[in-house]
């Protein structure tokens, strides 16, 4: 019987290594190049791992470092003046245009409503920022928008139903879902988004709404919400604390069951990052509103 293997995408610093140890040689030799006439700096390697290729694997890395190389031997070929190139910084922007991905932005900082999860797609861990927001109509309940999956649109009502029978526990208005019509989005309404695990960013969006009260800043979260307020465990879970470090968050709350997953990460991913893990909701609910980072 065949047996499948679910295997982590690379970090940084694997990329990095990969690439000074294989990519590059590779690339020089396939294009008749040395290492006195061309190399690539370490800030310009991330620079090209962050914004052109942060998929799981190095292949597109790979062609990006191939597309730099082509274009160093062409200009060598055609006898310029220039013996040796050493690519920085600037020169990636030269030969690769404008980066495909920007650097992780945090919106609505401090806002009521708005809170920061952590996300996993094919392209590897990103951060993801659900928002909400109240109106004063006839019609009562929830509205959902930015491209959710089946699962995702699940999620923001088990964590509608939640928040909604669990007002008063969590200092709000009785009345509130009563007297008000939510709005609850997702930006970048481009991109699908599916999956379980915004369903606590979706309920602590909707209790900062209900308080008036922004979440602690800098907080990041993720887990799976079920009806009784339990915190199931997540995949993903080392790409999205790469999504977490990336976007400079200081705190991330994760389910208590991927404590496992956690502590199986390289130190250096652990760094400067402090991880406060979830059971029930009542955990991420004392994270991000009662003053207990």
């Amino acid at each position: 019987r065949m047996e499948v293997l679910k295997l982590p995408g690379y970090i940084t610093t694997e990329k990095l290594k990969i690439a000074k140890r294989y990519l590059i040689p590779k690339q020089r030799k396939g294009h008749g190049l040395t290492a006195k006439n061309f190399s690539i700096t370490e800030p310009a390697l991330r620079r090209i791992i962050d914004g052109y290729a942060r998929e799981a694997g190095v292949r597109n890395l790979e062609n990006q470092i191939k597309k730099i190389s082509r274009k160093v031997a062409k200009e060598i070929v055609k006898g310029g003046k220039k013996k040796k190139f050493s690519i920085g910084i600037p020169q990636v922007t030269q030969y690769l245009k404008n980066p495909i991905f920007e650097e992780d932005e945090i919106f609505g900082k401090g806002k009521i409503g708005v809170v920061t999860g952590l996300a996993w797609t094919s392209m590897g861990g990103s951060i993801l920022s659900i928002e909400s927001t109240r109106m004063v109509t006839e019609r009562k309940g929830i509205k959902q928008t930015g491209q959710l999956g089946d699962v995702m649109l699940e999620s923001s009502e088990i964590a509608y139903s939640f928040v909604m029978a669990n007002i008063v526990k969590y200092g709000g208005n009785a009345d509130f879902f009563k007297d008000f019509f939510i709005h609850l989005h997702v930006p970048a309404g481009a991109t699908p988004k599916d999956g379980p695990s915004a369903g606590v960013t979706m309920a602590t969006s909707l209790v900062s709404l209900m308080l008036e009260k922004p979440v602690t800043p800098g907080l990041g979260m993720t887990g799976e919400l079920t009806l009784t307020g339990e915190v199931l465990p997540v995949g993903g879970l080392k790409e999205k604390v790469i999504a977490a470090r990336r976007a400079k968050l200081k705190h991330v709350v994760i389910p208590t069951q991927n404590r496992k997953d956690y502590l199986e990460l390289p130190d250096h991913l652990k760094e400067k990052l402090e991880v406060h893990f979830a059971k029930t909701f009542d955990d991420v609910f004392d994270v991000a509103f009662g003053g207990k980072i």
